[in-house]
């Protein structure tokens, strides 16, 4: 839009400083003649004045300016709490209203911004701003409106701007909020003791709330139970951890009448189980070259309180030497084997054979330590043949194989161990460096002993010549087992022929023993990744996986199948977006896996609330209006405003009018030209002359 405008202007000749001076003198030359009364002294006043006028020199100046229009900002909230209930229409209802009510003001022009879900950070409202004004001069901004329940998390000390800043909220005046708040909750605890969990049920927006919520606590889809807890007061949770790996906890508080969302109104909280420091009881048998294996393995691994015990001196070898002369420890058989034998995580027999150093009693003890749940390695040599073997005493009953025959039961001769095709699929061989495939042999070292045994149960993954069973791992019971044929692995750890994965062979073996969850062979896990519910269920079962049941934390339940991913794995990938706990079944067994709010800075307080705002609004002049929670959001009028003005009122708000312009074009009319001022002066001093000449 082009105006012309006009105005008076001066241009003087003289600097001002001896423009004023000039007056000054001017001035001082009239009081004498004014004192004296002198008749001609009014015209010697207009003389002087002619004269101050002319060096002056004004001007009549016109402009031709093109005015800018002003530029008003709207901004739209998308985070998560600006989307419950109906507050999504109520927003888009209220921009469509004010799009159009601003395209029919005059000289201003209206941006429309949108704030989206910033992940953790909460609501971005004021980044989002300050973006968008980057892009308008200062000079033109008439004022911010902002479509918001209030919930900004990065409010400034200060407007970043200086133009009227208003909030319109969805909803009414006066909301209440009940929000389950988890004030401590530990990362992990030990398998079989209890962790505490600290909450707190808080009613926001209710003045001193009082009385009780019932909390619903559940574990892993058990059974749930119930809790009565004070409001806005700290509450523990005794969980306890009966399992290692993941713990998910499932927290509600029941949901308050009239609360605007029960959408924080639970919790959901992860505790890794991982056990204590292990016990483990290592027996050798007799000094051997392989033994210092067993005790490098188990002395490495800080968390293993190892007790090893090695026979050097057999009942049968007598002789005759005094007891206070002998250096050597008596066993504790009674000790290891009948009162503290339940200490053990894990007991290790290392070549040992039945030679009267444990009572048939105390080997039957260890067999049902076994089905109780514990956990037996045996490494075996020559000594599990013949008459002295352990598979010939009530330990045998659950060992998964026997020696094969009564003869030539020990083999001898270079070969090297194989997985089998059960072990490509069982966690505890699955994937060691150097083993073989289909078209090539193993890369690892060359073993030259193994004993012939028939496998009566349990999984056989390692093979010696012409698929002999190696090493054999079965569950009996409650408990597990692991039978190793063969007392050459030591031959690894010495680099013997290229060596081989001696140590973490050994290390699989004893974690799956000891119901390591990453090491079981037949199981269903679930986690969350980016948003996503990752499923992956093991099994040694060769044919196609079965059908998964996902129950997400709303109740709707999907079923899909998942892909082979190899090594007995098979995977399921799908979206998920609810927090909660979402469940995953494969008709066998179940897991969970907990997915907590992606933004929990936004679910604090799903309220819409100007208080955080108070300040801006307070600072810019500016106010929040409520939208109502009618289908018709109640929109205030919009009014250009002066500067200087108020910029709200009653069912209205204002944008600041700036008058922002360009000057295109400029001219200037001297009202004194120098001939008209000569005259002029002239004959004012002529006038002057002739009066106080008579």
């Amino acid at each position: 839009m082009i105006q012309t405008i006009a105005g008076l202007d001066f241009a003087p000749v003289l600097p001002p400083w001896l423009l004023g001076a000039a007056a000054v003198l001017a001035l001082l030359a009239l009081v004498p003649a004014a004192w004296r009364r002198a008749r001609g002294v009014v015209w010697r006043a207009v003389t002087f004045a002619l004269i101050l006028l002319a060096l002056a020199n004004p001007r009549l100046v016109e402009e031709t300016r093109e005015t800018r229009p002003d530029i008003a900002l709207l901004v739209v909230d998308r985070s998560e709490s600006a989307t419950l209930g109906t507050r999504t229409a109520q927003i888009e209802a209220a921009r469509r209203d004010i799009e159009a009510r601003a395209a029919r003001l005059p000289e201003l022009e209206l941006r429309t911004i949108e704030v989206p879900e910033a992940g953790n950070q909460g609501t971005r409202l004021f980044t989002a701003i300050e973006r968008a004004l980057a892009e308008i001069p200062r000079a033109r901004l008439a004022g911010v409106i902002a479509l918001t329940d209030g919930q900004a998390h990065d409010i400034p000390a200060a407007a970043p701007f200086d133009a009227p800043f208003h909030a319109l909220m969805p909803g009414r005046a006066g909301e209440t909020d009940r929000r389950l708040r988890v004030i401590e909750a530990p990362g992990f605890g030990i398998v079989g003791r209890e962790v505490e969990i600290r909450v707190a049920v808080e009613d926001l927006g209710v003045p001193n709330a009082q009385g009780a919520a019932r909390l619903t606590i559940r574990r892993d889809g058990e059974t749930p139970r119930s809790e009565s807890v004070p409001i806005g007061r700290d509450q523990r949770i005794a969980v306890p951890i009966q399992r290692g790996g993941p713990t998910v906890v499932e927290i509600e508080a029941e949901a308050r009448p009239g609360e605007v969302s029960a959408r924080n109104n639970r919790q959901v909280v992860t505790i890794n189980g991982v056990r204590d420091r292990l016990r483990v009881l290592l027996v050798s048998g007799e000094p051997h070259a392989g033994e210092r294996t067993w005790r490098r393995l188990l002395k490495a691994d800080p968390n293993v309180d190892l007790v090893h015990f090695t026979i050097l001196r057999p009942p049968e070898k007598d002789d005759l030497t005094p007891l206070n002369e002998l250096a050597l420890i008596a066993f504790p058989v009674r000790e290891l084997f009948q009162v503290k034998l339940r200490d053990f995580d894990l007991i290790v027999f290392d070549r040992f054979s039945n030679r009267g150093i444990l009572p048939a009693a105390y080997l039957r003890n260890i067999a049902d330590y076994v089905r109780g749940g514990g956990a037996l390695l045996m490494s075996v040599g020559p000594e599990f043949s013949g008459p002295v073997s352990l598979a010939l005493t009530p330990l045998g009953q659950v060992l998964p194989a026997r020696p094969a025959g009564r003869q030539n039961i020990v083999a001898e001769g270079a070969f090297r161990p194989r997985v089998s095709a059960l072990g490509f699929r069982h966690p505890v061989t699955e994937g060691l460096v150097g083993a073989n495939t289909e078209q090539a042999e193993a890369q690892w070292g060359r073993w030259y002993r193994w004993l012939r045994a028939d496998a009566r149960s349990g999984s056989t993954v390692m093979e010696g010549p012409d698929g002999a069973p190696l090493l054999v791992l079965d569950r009996v019971a409650e408990g597990r087992v692991a039978l190793l044929l063969s007392d050459h692995i030591w031959l690894w750890s010495r680099g013997h022929d290229g060596g081989g994965p001696q140590q973490e062979v050994l290390r699989r073996i004893a974690h799956w023993l000891m119901r390591e969850t990453e090491l079981e062979e037949e199981d269903l896990t679930a986690r969350i990744e980016a948003g996503r519910l990752m499923v992956t269920r093991r099994s040694l079962d060769p044919g196609p996986p079965p059908e998964i049941t996902v129950t997400a934390p709303d109740g709707t339940v999907t079923r899909a199948r998942p892909e082979e991913a190899g090594g007995g794995r098979a995977t399921l990938s799908l979206p998920a977006a609810q927090p909660g706990v979402w469940q995953a079944a494969d008709g066998r067994r179940t897991a969970f896996a907990a997915s907590a709010a992606a933004n929990p800075l936004e679910i604090a307080d799903l309220r819409a609330d100007p208080e955080k705002l108070r300040p801006l609004l307070a600072g810019t002049g500016g106010v929040a209006r409520y939208l109502g929670e009618g289908a018709v959001p109640a929109v205030p009028e919009l009014r250009r405003v002066g500067a200087g003005r108020d910029v709200a009122g009653a069912g209205w708000i204002g944008l600041r009018r700036n008058g922002d312009h360009t000057v295109t074009g400029i001219s200037a009319l001297p009202l004194l030209p120098p001939w008209l001022a000569l005259a002029l002066v002239l004959g004012a001093a002529l006038i002057a002359w002739r009066r106080e000449g008579r």
